[in-house]
């Protein structure tokens, strides 16, 4: 156990820290800051579509909501909480910083995955930083090696750990037996996976948009109950986003530095820009053009981190934080529970009902985390397998795998596998962002063919 601490926090030092903001930035300048810039251009062509009714509309939006299903999950609740535990208020600032240069990443990554796509032997298109970094890079080995992390990370973070906070969430707030719980979920799962990235896109499509406007509903009656501490709480987020406690845990909210452990490392990033798992999902989008799948990543990023996290930050800061302390339920040594944290702010607001309210948030976010990173997973399990002549059994062995994972994260213990899932995670992002920076001559930004004509 102590061997994969060791392990861990090797990763997730500084360097790759380093590593996650430098791609960032440089893809900033690269874009001559598009996803600042260029707000209305790049929001009108993704979130003001929602409206649309024609098939090509419809099916971008399943795509988006089917990445947004792996982004938004546990991170915007218990991730949050334990960053601002970590690194004060003035986290969420750092938090902010993180996400609008990882806009950057994402578009470059999410452009370079549709740039590469290929249809597979099933039909469907095999997509993601395995497939660029063997035909861009023209190396299979690290492709192969970005796959075999994907896989490994899939059945840790995408399904046990993920289960393991349904399971967690639901003894805490309805006392249902771990194994009760660990039944419904994986029939449930399998129910959805079983059908097919068709039945995946469409249960996130319902799935993702019910759990998001929820869970904002009840944030902001939150937030308006007490909206007279909002302009403090802002003040001190950003007097106190320059110090060097408080960036640390800010980086760590957005999922780079080594309080990530008390943060997004334990399972929870606030968006995966710089992951890789945004180039894999939007590869299932049908007829489009990489800028606007680009832009698509640029939104969700937005949306996780901007709009949700922040969401969740001034729940905490105005109920329980020490710009509205409130009942001295927060305590800033990194210790304290995330989901139990927003549990206790709901409270105050909904009374005995705040935490049922938060384990159904929880579980909502969970469980669209879990289909979605079944698809990331069965996509790398694809490419491993493509050249074997037996690609069908490994992917419904892996479904076989995937499923006992779900069902053992909700009974089990998962310290260990968090540490390890931690690690993989840190894996799969090295060369994928080693990749996009190789690569990034081929980045083209949405504007530049607009300016041409």
């Amino acid at each position: 156990m102590e061997s994969v601490k060791v392990i861990h926090d090797l990763v997730w030092g500084p360097w790759l820290l380093l590593l996650f903001l430098g791609t960032g930035i440089f893809y900033t300048f690269k874009l001559m800051g598009f996803q600042i810039f260029h707000f209305r251009y790049w929001w009108k062509s993704t979130a003001g579509t929602l409206g649309n009714r024609d098939e090509e509309a419809k099916s971008q939006i399943a795509t988006a909501c089917t990445a947004l299903a792996a982004t938004v999950g546990t991170g915007n609740i218990a991730g949050v909480a334990t960053a601002i535990a970590a690194g004060g208020p003035g986290a969420v600032f750092w938090m902010w910083v993180s996400a609008f240069v990882g806009m950057a990443a994402a578009y470059g990554e999410t452009y370079l995955g549709i740039r590469y796509r290929y249809r597979g032997t099933d039909g469907q298109y095999i997509c993601g930083p395995f497939v660029y970094l063997e035909q861009g890079l023209k190396s299979r080995g690290i492709g192969l090696l970005y796959a075999f992390f994907c896989v490994l990370a899939s059945l840790g973070m995408g399904s046990m750990v993920q289960a393991n906070s349904i399971s967690d969430s639901f003894t805490y707030a309805f006392s249902l037996p771990p194994l009760i719980t660990g039944l419904a979920v994986t029939v449930l799962t399998m129910a959805v996976v079983f059908g097919g990235i068709g039945r995946i896109s469409e249960a996130a499509s319902r799935l993702v948009p019910f759990s998001a406007c929820l869970y904002m509903f009840l944030c902001g009656i939150v937030i308006f109950s007490c909206y007279d501490k909002v302009p403090g709480v802002f003040s001190e987020i950003v007097r106190e986003a320059f110090n060097f406690k408080s960036a640390a845990g800010g980086a760590a909210g957005y999922g780079m530095s080594k309080a990530m452990r008390y943060g997004v490392a334990r399972g929870v990033f606030s968006n995966e820009a710089g992951l890789g798992s945004l180039a894999v999902l939007h590869g299932a989008a049908g007829e489009t053009t990489a800028e606007e799948q680009g832009m698509w990543a640029i939104f969700e990023v937005f949306f996780d981190t901007i709009i949700s996290c922040t969401l969740t930050a001034l729940v905490i800061l105005c109920i329980a934080g020490k710009s509205g302390a409130a009942g001295g339920m927060f305590y800033a040594d990194g210790q304290t529970d995330g989901s139990a944290m927003i549990a206790a702010c709901f409270s105050q607001c909904f009374g005995a009902a705040g935490g049922y309210l938060t384990a159904i948030s929880m579980a909502l976010f969970a469980f669209a985390t879990i289909i979605a990173w079944f698809y990331l997973g069965r996509q790398a399990v694809a490419y491993l397998t493509e050249h074997t002549g037996a690609g069908k059994v490994f992917l419904c062995f892996y479904g076989f795998v995937y499923l006992n994972a779900v069902f053992f994260g909700c009974v089990a213990k998962l310290e260990l596998v968090w540490n390890l899932s931690d690690v993989f995670n840190g894996l799969m992002a090295v060369p994928n962002l080693i990749g996009i920076l190789l690569l990034s001559r081929e980045v083209k930004a949405p504007l530049r063919n607009r300016r041409k004509r």
